[in-house]
């Protein structure tokens, strides 16, 4: 965003308190609903959103995605639909599409893909249109508010004519409650999503009001204009201050317009109570392929991104509960699973091995979600992974090491069983790094006096490699003046860049990924090139 403003705090005046009581509305809200700053069930519950958005729309096949972002303890599903600007979401497939939510326990929100962009990109529908595709699904969605929110329509506008977007807003809220709508409603900021001219967070008061079953939500997605903790905080504290309902409807690690502090806006949402939505499950394309949570829709296969999201700090695995509509939250299930059996150690390696055990029951209620596998390490524990099933293959291990492990089993619920017995193995000697460690550098975005440049590493080796070091040359006159997911170095114009912490190990054909961004003379069009990637 190159015109980006600075985030800064916004001052919201609260409304005067009346003396006399207000009417109910006339139609009252049902099933999911905003309470303040919050969203609640029916039943009064709060509930928060911890989830991921899966493009179905672009993969329709890919059903078994729902179960597989619901192993990985997620409560909610943003689902990319569309109403013509790619092959159509019929009535039929969105009612298999409310079947699978249903049938998983997850909470979706269904958004329509159409708008995204508008005014600025090429073939964009209208929020109006969007409103059109809702009216044409609607017998798929009759009475499912309990756990469906309609997210009208992603990013509606792009940079472009943004003033209108209050307006095109309010209409469509208007329109949708005229059908027969009741459902949570969520509407997206313009800007991409982003929201740096501030628009929907400066009128955000006047397009509430125009839900007469006060039960609208707004989404803002943080991408490149959320690089920095003082951004996020203000941003998500204007709407606080002013008592409106606002989730991160899209966030990632990393993006071709900067980079996102993934780190604060998670803990700060969580420390506010807030939902987060992350971009996203599988399948993306276009030079944004680092933003796939796992390979090939396959939730035992973690990017680094998925790993982040899903088992770090603040994370789904940590933060997430179930809705008490699906009978899980933090009241209806205490009871933890049985104990999961002593695991055991087979097809060992140096940097891996697959454990398997018997596997535990539930009684619960919230039905069993499945296994965190730890490494016994004196006072502090080590997760080593998670799993859906009583089995899990082990990666990025050290060689000639003794791994004392044991397992947990958990249920929706978020309830924890005890550990399993515990059983010892010692990784094999190995015979050093994998080799075939490869990166190809693509450049995401140029202009006059400068680019960025995404970098993709890949094991192409037999054997897993424990960390890696990529170098390459810059063009004369050329400066790096950002980077992310590597740690470099710069002498002369030759650039050395080392894995981060959590990116170092790569199984045998897998792959990451960072970037830089780099300064050059303004006449000049070239950019670096010829990568070499070592293995550690």
């Amino acid at each position: 965003m190159t015109n980006r403003l600075g985030l800064v705090a916004a001052a919201f005046l609260s409304l005067l308190v009346s003396m006399i009581v207000a009417p109910a509305p006339a139609h009252a809200a049902a099933g999911l609903r905003v309470s303040g700053t919050r969203i609640v069930e029916a039943n009064g519950n709060p509930f928060v959103m911890r989830g991921v958005s899966h493009a179905h729309t672009w993969f329709t096949s890919q059903t078994s995605s729902f179960a597989g972002i619901k192993s990985l303890r997620a409560n909610t599903v943003r689902v990319v639909l569309s109403g013509g600007r790619w092959t159509p979401n019929d009535a039929s497939d969105v009612a298999n599409v409310v079947s699978l939510c249903r049938q998983n326990r997850l909470i979706c929100v269904l958004e329509n893909h159409d708008t995204t962009g508008y005014g600025e990109q090429s073939g964009a529908y209208t929020l109006s249109q969007a409103v059109d595709y809702w009216s044409s699904v609607r017998s798929a969605l009759t009475g499912t508010e309990d756990f469906i929110i309609i997210n009208i329509g992603n990013e509606p506008y792009g940079n472009n004519g943004v003033s209108a977007w209050t307006s095109a807003t309010t209409n469509a809220i208007t329109r949708m409650r005229g059908l027969g709508f009741d459902h949570l409603l969520m509407v997206d900021a313009p800007n991409w999503g982003q929201d740096w001219q501030f628009t929907m967070r400066d009128n955000a008061r006047t397009v509430a009001a125009a839900d007469p079953q006060e039960n609208t939500v707004f989404s803002i997605h943080m991408y490149g204009v959320f690089d920095t903790a003082s951004e996020i905080t203000a941003y998500l504290g204007a709407f606080q201050s002013a008592g409106l309902p606002l989730v991160i409807g899209e966030f990632g690690h990393d993006h071709s317009d900067g980079n996102p502090d993934e780190n604060t806006i998670m803990s700060e949402a969580q420390s506010r109570g807030i939902g987060y939505i992350g971009w996203s499950w599988s399948g993306n394309g276009g030079g944004v392929e680092y933003l796939d949570m796992v390979n090939n829709f396959n939730a035992s296969s973690l990017t680094s991104w998925g790993e982040r999201i899903f088992h770090g700090a603040n994370g789904i695995g940590q933060t997430s509960r179930e809705a008490t509509f699906f009978g899980g939250g933090t009241g209806d299930d205490t009871t933890a699973p049985t104990t999961p059996g002593t695991p055991s150690a087979t097809n060992v390696t140096a940097s891996g091995a697959t454990l398997n055990w018997t596997a535990a029951t539930d009684s619960g209620g919230s039905g069993l979600a499945g296994y965190n596998v730890y490494r016994e390490q004196g006072g502090t524990d080590a997760l080593l992974g998670q799993t859906a099933t009583n089995a899990i293959t082990l990666t990025g291990l050290s060689a000639a090491t003794e791994y004392e492990v044991y397992v947990r089993s958990r249920d929706g619920a978020g309830n924890l069983s005890g550990n399993s017995p515990t059983t010892t193995f010692t990784t094999s000697s190995g015979g050093g790094p994998g080799g075939g460690c490869t990166a190809t550098g693509t450049v995401q975005s140029q202009w006059g006096g400068g680019y960025v440049t995404q970098v993709a590493v890949t094991n192409g080796g037999s054997s897993a490699i424990s960390g890696w070091t990529v170098t390459f040359t810059l063009p004369s006159g050329h400066t790096v003046t950002g980077s992310w997911n590597a740690t470099l170095s710069v002498t002369g114009q030759t650039v050395t860049a080392r894995n981060a912490g959590y990116n170092g190990s790569l199984a045998a054909g897998g792959s990451t990924s960072f970037g830089f961004q780099a300064g050059r003379p303004g006449n000049d069009t070239t950019t670096a090139g010829s990568y070499t990637c070592t293995a550690s």
